[in-house]
């Protein structure tokens, strides 16, 4: 059935009326069969010619009786933005960008919780006596008519990235959880929480902690899952309980709880990491297993925690177990970069070493070049600590130190598994170093991590450590120097022309300041989609040391960082600076953000 001119659903103020296009229904009457509305979607995208025909039967297929929009999406065929924008176009609504007009707490109010879930929607509005919502699918005809039932307000629909909605869906529903809990703490409310299933540890009950705080700590964990976060520190002060996010590497304030109830929340989260709740004295380490499926990750978090002068501060490091591991082209090198190394970890034996602070990205790259050569012709073994991505065919041994399970321990054991490529987490003793090195000279590829400022200093550092030079050269194929710098937001970056003096004050140096006066830089400013930083995500900078015969003899004679670093760039190597100004020119980043994490 053709849809010919679809309803017009801005009708604020008055009732629907009758249909108002010949080959469909109108708002107030029944609602079209959801096979005509996907077939009307399809259409509109097949006729643009972006998207295959192979592609667009296959999303056609997956949608069945459902959401054939929703299913554009969930394929990665279209993104939930363009989407949206398609839509809005179609049905003649407007369209709704939530990160920048905000979401009135007056109207998210207005229509049950559990209806916006249910009809992916949002109240963001509420003006003039008319209530303002986005809806993900302007489609869905029954679901509007449902949502005018469930407010007194006349409505105004608007279409929405389905993403967005559920990000606001998501934030209303921790806002009212963490009301609830703060509320019920400060009236003493002591009822114990009521048991369910065993899911995960959030649903732990020690008999300790009352209701309200156990949501409260529930609420600050699914919003750091939400909003990305690799860390949550609890930090006590002389009047509350900071809490703040590490979000794309940049720590964040998020809240401050009440001192009031700082020894509940402390133990709390010391009972769910199953640490001894009676010790405040010393440091501890635990975990927690967790599903944050409202956000979506499957998390393993793990809990350290340190006697201050104020009380026990904790940190939580948040690992996504349901993340799937990046390809090397999603990590951000240059194409002659990722050639270059695509080539060495494609060789039968040799060592790539990857190098760089805490954070920096080092096991994902690791990842990322397991992912490359991962087949069903060879076995590949990796050892961490922890685990942080699963893949599939690769043997993933985890470290457990209180069982005597270290590194050099199931590295000896992994050698005798027959293995053709090796992954070691991190290199961070002597013993593991010599056996990772002499297992690059008897037929193995191995991968490993190590703590350096650059490139070179990695060929020096394992001669500090006990690896004999000689090994070194043979065995070592190439040394990559890595750093994190933050993404400048897409929505709200500026151009602008620096001048000489703002690139020297950056650690330009005078030569290539004056080359580059006149060239179009981008920097940060500012907007909601970004939470006002002017970055999001994060991308990588690279510095790749290949081996060749000059730096094998230097590494031999036991050379200086230096003396290796002035060979390597004599033989092309570029240096992380001029890695990250390549991005900086290519506005993928600031020339600040540069100078924040280069050496």
């Amino acid at each position: 059935m053709d849809i010919e001119r679809p309803p017009n659903l801005r009708t604020p103020g008055t009732e629907p009326g009758p249909a108002t296009s010949p080959g469909g229904a109108g708002i107030g009457g029944p609602p079209p069969p959801i096979n005509a509305l996907a077939e009307l979607v399809a259409d509109l995208i097949a006729a643009t010619g972006l998207v295959p025909a192979d592609k667009l039967a296959q999303v056609r297929s997956a949608a069945g009786m459902g959401s054939f929009a929703h299913a554009l999406v969930e394929q990665n065929v279209a993104s939930s933005e363009g989407l949206a924008r398609t839509l809005a176009a179609r049905y003649q609504v407007s369209l709704v960008d939530l990160a920048l007009t905000g979401v009135q707490d007056e109207a998210s109010g207005e229509i049950a919780l559990h209806v916006l879930e249910r009809l992916v929607a949002i109240p963001y509005a509420l003006e003039d006596g008319t209530l303002k919502v986005a809806v993900g699918d302007p489609g869905n005809i029954q679901g509007i008519d449902e949502l005018r039932l469930a407010t007194r307000y006349p409505l105004e629909i608007g279409v929405a990235a389905r993403d967005d909605i559920f990000v606001e869906i998501r934030r209303l529903a921790r806002a009212s959880e963490a009301f609830g809990a703060r509320a019920a703490a400060v009236e003493g409310e002591l009822e114990l929480e009521e048991e369910e299933e065993e899911t995960d540890d959030l649903e732990v009950d020690d008999g300790i902690s009352d209701a309200p705080l156990v949501r409260l700590v529930n609420s600050v964990i699914f919003q750091a899952a939400e909003d990305g976060a690799s860390d949550v520190h609890f930090e006590p002060q002389e009047d509350a309980l900071l809490v703040r996010f590490r979000v794309d590497g940049v720590l964040h304030e998020v809240q401050r709880i009440p001192k009031r109830m700082m020894p509940g929340v402390l133990t709390r989260l010391k009972v769910l990491a199953k640490l001894d709740i009676a010790e405040r004295r010393k440091p501890q380490d635990g975990r927690i297993s967790l599903n944050a499926a409202a956000a979506g990750r499957t998390l393993d978090v793990r809990v350290a925690t340190l006697p201050t002068v104020e009380g026990e501060s904790i940190v939580m490091r948040l690992l996504d177990k349901s993340k799937k591991a990046p390809t090397l082209e999603e990590l951000g090198m240059s194409d002659e970069m990722r050639g270059s190394l695509e080539v060495l970890i494609r060789k039968p034996t040799g060592a790539l070493l990857v190098t760089g602070p805490t954070g920096s990205g080092k096991s994902t790259t690791l990842y990322a070049a397991l992912t490359e050569i991962n087949r069903p012709e060879i076995n590949i073994i990796t050892v961490e600590d922890p685990v942080e991505y699963r893949l599939g065919g690769v043997n993933q041994v985890q470290i457990n130190q209180k069982a005597g399970l270290t590194f050099a321990t199931a590295l000896r054991s992994i050698l005798r598994s027959d293995p053709d490529v090796v992954m070691v987490g991190e290199i961070r003793d002597g013993e593991t170093a010599k056996i990772s090195i002499e297992a690059a000279l008897t037929g193995h590829l191995v991968l490993s991590t190590l703590h350096t400022n650059d490139a070179p200093q990695a060929l020096t550092r394992l001669g500090e450590m006990g690896v004999e030079p000689f090994l070194i050269g043979a065995a070592v194929s190439a040394v990559l120097a890595q750093r994190l710098a933050r993404k400048l937001c897409t929505h709200c970056c500026e151009m602008y022309q620096p001048s000489v003096d703002e690139l020297m004050k950056a650690r330009v140096s005078r030569e290539v300041a004056a080359a580059s006066d006149g060239m179009v830089f981008y920097r940060k400013k500012g907007c909601p989609r970004c939470n006002q930083s002017g970055y999001k995500g994060r991308i990588g900078v690279y510095q790749l040391l290949t081996m060749s015969e000059q730096l094998e003899s230097l590494a031999v004679t036991k050379a200086s960082r230096e003396d290796i670093e002035r060979a390597a760039i004599g033989e092309g190597m570029r240096t992380l600076w001029d890695d990250g100004l390549a991005k900086v020119a290519a506005g993928l980043t600031s020339i600040e953000e540069l100078a924040r994490v280069s050496i």
